[in-house]
């Protein structure tokens, strides 16, 4: 069963969050992932909630996003992430 990851960002260092966005797309797809939605237009159509930057990644199960999520490997790139952004992740099994 496909696994989705949504993701709201605040950018709060665009320089750090661009070395980020460089690096990233490589360990998302070594994990079977892929971009669904990333950083378009967002607009509320119901309830207080107003996200930022949004993005949906879609994985061929919760196992490989959570692989992706807690690759050793990416930790350097999470923790920078952190630093560069206010973040909320939701992992979303599909239907």
């Amino acid at each position: 069963m496909a696994a989705y990851l949504f993701a709201d960002i605040e950018i709060t260092d665009p320089e750090a969050f661009a070395e980020y966005r460089r690096l990233v797309p490589a360990f998302i797809e070594a994990h079977g992932g892929r971009y669904l939605a990333r950083g378009g237009a967002v607009e509320k159509l119901e309830g207080t909630w107003t996200p930022r930057r949004s993005i949906i990644l879609e994985f061929p199960s919760m196992a490989h996003l959570k692989a992706f999520h807690d690759d050793p490997a990416y930790q350097p790139l999470r923790e920078l992430r952190e630093r560069s952004t206010q973040s909320n992740l939701v992992a979303i099994e599909g239907v």
